[in-house]
């Protein structure tokens, strides 16, 4: 799984922004709003311009489109098709690179029973919770095999205690998965719950 490294990045807030996240690990990236938390992950997917170099496990991406840097990101909206049940919205991405069906299943049915969502298969995103709709989108997210998972304040639409047991269980799922992660958020004592390591950008 990749180690990320960030060398010198700048992009609108961000002058020369260095960072390394360590492969397998699980990082925060607290901030208040504006501060460029949203822009790093849009640096590492490669979703916008920047200045500086984006390495993973040593390899320079700044010139891998978006589609081919292996990344899965979980955005804020969530952004489920409405038109598609859990398991083809799961199963979408890995749809699009080509896989085949029998690979396609057994990936949504690990992803699936990980995420303790079994039962919601066969239903629409409009019938979901909000705690429901955010496994579904962590399942679409990693579902192609991606090795490093972005995610951006994964728990901020939610109620409070909702909030906190899927923070739980999100620290768990990551870890089961060992991708290489980092999200992004407000809220210190969350990140703490679920963080290898935090980084502060103000």
């Amino acid at each position: 799984m990749p180690r990320i490294e960030l060398k010198n990045i700048s992009r609108h807030i961000l002058s020369g922004l260095k960072l390394t996240v360590e492969d397998k690990e699980v990082m925060a990236l607290v901030g208040p709003n504006g501060a460029g938390k949203s822009t790093v992950l849009n640096v590492i997917a490669g979703l916008i311009n920047y200045n500086g170099e984006v390495y993973f496990d040593g390899k320079r991406m700044d010139l891998v489109p978006p589609h081919r840097r292996g990344v899965g990101y979980l955005f804020q909206d969530l952004a489920l098709f409405p038109h598609l049940t859990v398991e083809c919205n799961i199963a979408y991405g890995l749809k699009m690179q080509g896989y085949n069906n029998s690979i396609t299943a057994n990936r949504v049915d690990e992803l699936v029973k990980a995420l303790h969502i079994e039962r919601l298969k066969e239903r629409y995103p409009q019938s979901l919770s909000g705690g429901e709709k955010q496994r579904v989108a962590i399942a679409r997210a990693v579902a192609p095999f991606q090795e490093i998972l972005l995610l951006d304040e994964p728990t901020s639409s939610l109620d409070s205690q909702t909030a906190k047991y899927l923070r739980t269980e999100l620290g768990s799922f990551l870890r089961k998965l060992a991708v290489t992660a980092i999200f992004v958020t407000h809220d210190l004592l969350g990140a703490e719950e679920i963080a290898d390591r935090i980084a502060i950008i103000h």
